[in-house]
């Protein structure tokens, strides 16, 4: 036990420094029992109630929750899947570390793995991580609640470092860590950034590929291909059951093919492509990768003390408190919708980067620069469209993301990689006037560039809105026509994002240089290379950290019961929620936006909700039917019990019930046959869902698989409600169409009639259908996917092999480390 200690002592050293380095980030609000205030989170809160309550009351949450736009499963949203060995791993992280600390120790140790696997030595590497896990968006994703998306990226650095070693002949080590960073990265369930992640290891085992046949080293090469293949397919394996369960339902979201071919798009599946790239990073944006205020940071920076718009304003008897916050939330001058903070990869890290690409000698440095440029470029999105639209167009599942801004995740992982490849060359290497010639072009690169955005700012960047005169001719009228103050007051906004960037820039400038000298001192051996990697450590951390606290502080920590607060029920709220009928539905008009809102649903079902990977029959729906107006009629046949609406002049909420709501489920007197999608969404435009039903005609030989009567006293009542379990009770003397008030999703749904499964169809649209029987019978509708169930099977065979995998390779180290500890 002593020698192990002893011969792993750096690396318990840098653990103990990470533990510390985290935890003092967050000392104040852990100390004080605050926890994070996340929106998204929030959101979550709200989407996940009903599989919460379910869970809590039985143990077992289910896969289907009818708590947003009338009903979807629950994949996306929060479900279990119990035989995947990475749930437990991400459940004990979670559980012995609080959030975000668990996240940031992810980021950390996981880059140290890899810059120890490119054999930096203990405290370069630790450095190096340091310098990837406090990127800015690493923490911004963290303050917005993306939780899903942080996990993933942090898992971006040791999948890299299984690669690697693979690729050098660590067969048995290096497959069984890329088998399970890999399993851990998928079950965090962010396909965007596991995809982003795929691109740039395809161009690393490209590069590999052209250096083995250069070097006729092709048999070593495909052997650790083979390894990685194994590799991918066990982790895979191990995620069966959120895989299968992903992949099958896509086809029915917003990401999978319109079905209306009066649908923009129709002919093509994923998302409208406005809407992906609505979050297209600004090419000249680039220059926040070393200076974070360039582009004036986020949509709501603070307002600088001395600002002269604020001076402005309040001169002209603006309240104090309304001048800030009018500056504060046009500091930002991009033309995305809005942003979070700069992507700030740091200003010594570019420095090293740039460092990198002028010494580092190693084939890695042209996959990191190929990597760089790729992410780059098709972050631009809208503004570099010829690169952009054909991966859109061309490349499988790159049209079912959004925000394309978010694949610089690959570029904040590239460059602090090169940056350290080549800190880590000028410590080793022998020939210091070489090394100190380029040290000084990297210098006099990075330097010369920071210092014109000191003085001569406006030569890059133009601090004006995409609509700026269309911004002025509404300061116009806000100002009753005053067109001079107008102009005032636009030019003093851009006056103050100037010196927000400048301030920043000499900021950068003095980071840069302080980076300059440490390196000059290391070149002439004034000092060990030991303390120059934790003296660089030091100060990348206090310029990342300076940064981060911008956007991820304590201010954004909240106390406990404060968040309890958070969904605080109306007095509307609180008279619904008195209504015991298990099985309705509430539109909540008193939202900005109901459909992209999930806070109502925290109290009841709703219409509306909010989520990223909802059906798209029902995002169609609201499109046609609810976008310019509100069509009762659809309203009543999803059971929408109450109705909520607010005041346009005080925003008081007000509540109605709506009694021509159709129930859980009714008997109609009539069909009428449609012959597509389009015309079944006209048909249910005007039309009495009590009465009469519109069924796709590819469904007419189930429906008349039985002669169909009327019977004006037949009953059809629900006894018992679950979201995966309904169970019904007719009565009726005739053969009859019954329409129910949920959702059709034809993957998991079974219907049975006496406890015998009979088809089912779809009818208005997306509501669930069935011909019932004369007579009475109890009908149930139960949620049993085969992608869940068979595939949580599969995933308890991967991760049984996984388990072995992963000993196999402790095994094989031990027993590699026992002929070196005899030599010695």
């Amino acid at each position: 036990m002593n020698n192990w200690i002893k011969r792993n002592s750096e690396h318990l050293i840098v653990a103990a420094i990470f533990l510390v380095m985290t935890f003092a980030y967050f000392f104040n609000p852990i100390m004080q029992g605050k926890i994070l205030y996340q929106g998204d989170v929030l959101q979550a809160q709200a989407m996940q109630k009903e599989i919460m309550d379910v869970k809590e009351a039985t143990g077992r949450a289910p896969l289907w929750t009818n708590q947003m736009f009338g009903g979807m499963p629950s994949y996306q949203i929060w479900a279990k899947y119990g035989k995947n060995l990475t749930t437990y791993v991400i459940d004990v992280l979670k559980t012995v570390f609080p959030n975000p600390v668990d996240t940031i120790l992810l980021y950390l140790f996981g880059a140290y793995l890899l810059f120890c696997t490119l054999k930096l030595n203990s405290w370069l590497a630790a450095a190096g991580a340091v310098a990837f896990a406090f990127s800015s968006y690493n923490f911004i994703y963290i303050d917005a609640g993306h939780a899903n998306q942080a996990y993933a990226i942090a898992f971006f650095a040791p999948i890299v470092a299984g690669i690697i070693m693979t690729l050098r002949g660590q067969y048995i080590t290096g497959g069984a860590l890329t088998a399970f960073f890999l399993a851990m990265e998928i079950r965090s369930n962010h396909v965007q950034m596991t995809f982003y992640l795929l691109l740039a290891i395809i161009i690393l085992v490209c590069i590999e590929l052209y250096h083995a046949i250069k070097a006729k080293q092709t048999q070593p090469f495909f052997k650790s291909v083979a390894y990685l293949f194994a590799a991918t397919i066990l982790a895979v394996i191990v995620n069966a059951g959120s895989l299968w369960t992903t992949y099958e339902y896509s086809h029915y979201t917003i990401r999978g093919k319109p079905n209306l071919k009066s649908e923009k798009g129709a002919t093509s599946s994923g998302l409208d492509k406005e809407y992906a790239y609505n979050w297209s990073q600004g090419v000249a944006e680039c220059f926040t990768f070393f200076i974070p205020n360039a582009y004036g940071g986020g949509s709501a920076t603070p307002a600088a003390e001395n600002s002269e718009t604020v001076k402005l304003l309040t001169g002209k008897n603006v309240d104090p408190a309304q001048a800030e916050q009018f500056v504060g939330q046009r500091m930002y001058w991009g033309n995305k919708p809005g942003t979070s903070g700069p992507w700030y990869f740091g200003a010594i890290v570019f420095f090293l980067f740039v460092l990198g690409l002028i010494i580092v000698k190693h084939r890695i440095k042209w996959w990191l620069l190929s990597a760089v440029l790729l992410s780059v470029f098709l972050s631009f999105g809208k503004n570099l469209p010829f690169l952009s639209d054909i991966f859109f167009n061309y490349f499988p599942l790159y049209n079912k993301f959004r925000a394309v801004e978010s694949i610089l995740v690959i570029a904040s992982l590239c460059f602090p990689i090169l940056g350290f490849l080549a800190l880590n060359e000028v410590f080793v290497n022998r020939d210091k006037p070489y090394i100190f010639k380029k040290v000084k072009l990297a210098f006099y690169i990075t330097g010369g560039l920071t210092l014109l955005m000191i003085a001569l700012p406006g030569l890059f960047l133009s601090f004006k809105t995409a609509d700026h005169q269309t911004f002025i001719s509404g300061l116009t009228q806000a100002f009753q026509g005053n067109a001079t103050m107008a102009n005032q007051v636009a030019n003093a906004l851009v006056q103050d994002r100037q010196a927000l960037e400048r301030a920043d820039a000499i900021r950068t400038l003095i980071f840069i240089a302080l980076a300059f000298g440490l390196l000059y001192i290391v070149i002439k051996q004034k000092i060990s290379t030991t303390f120059a990697a934790l003296a660089f450590m030091g100060i990348i951390l206090v310029d990342m950290w300076s940064v981060d606290k911008r956007y991820l502080k304590d201010d954004n920590f909240i106390p406990k019961e404060e968040l309890g607060r958070a969904y605080t029920p109306r007095e509307v709220d609180e008279f619904i929620m008195r209504d015991k009928d298990p099985d309705f539905r509430v539109m909540d008009l008193s939202l900005p936006d109901p459909f992209h809102d999930s806070r109502s649903s925290y109290f009841y079902k709703t219409v509306g909700g909010f989520h990223s990977a909802r059906l798209r029959r029902f995002d169609e729906l609201v499109e046609n039917q609810f976008t310019k107006s509100i069509n009762e009629d659809v309203l009543d046949m999803l059971n929408t019990k109450y109705i909520i609406t607010a005041d346009p002049k005080t925003g008081m909420a007000s509540m109605h019930a709506n009694a021509t709501a159709c129930g859980h489920a009714w008997f109609v007197k009539s069909v009428k046959y449609v012959k597509d999608a389009d015309e079944e969404m006209l048909a249910i435009s005007s039309f009495n869902p009590k009465e009469e039903a519109m069924i796709d005609q590819k469904y007419k030989s189930t429906v008349e698989a039985k002669p169909i009567g009327i019977d004006p006293n037949a009953t059809i009542t629900l006894t018992s409600y679950t979201p995966e379990h309904l169970t019904y009770q007719t009565g009726s003397t005739a053969n009859q169409v019954a329409i129910f008030s949920e959702i059709y999703y034809d993957k998991g749904w079974k219907m049975l009639i006496d406890g015998v499964e009979q088809p089912y169809y779809r009818a208005n649209y997306l509501l669930r259908a069935a011909t019932i029987p004369l007579g009475n019978h109890k009908v149930e509708f139960i949620f049993h996917p085969t992608s869940y169930y068979a595939g949580e099977n599969i995933s308890l065979a991967g991760s049984i092999i996984l388990v072995l995998a992963l000993a196999g390779a402790v095994y094989a180290e031990r027993k590699k480390k026992k002929p070196e500890a005899k030599k010695v």
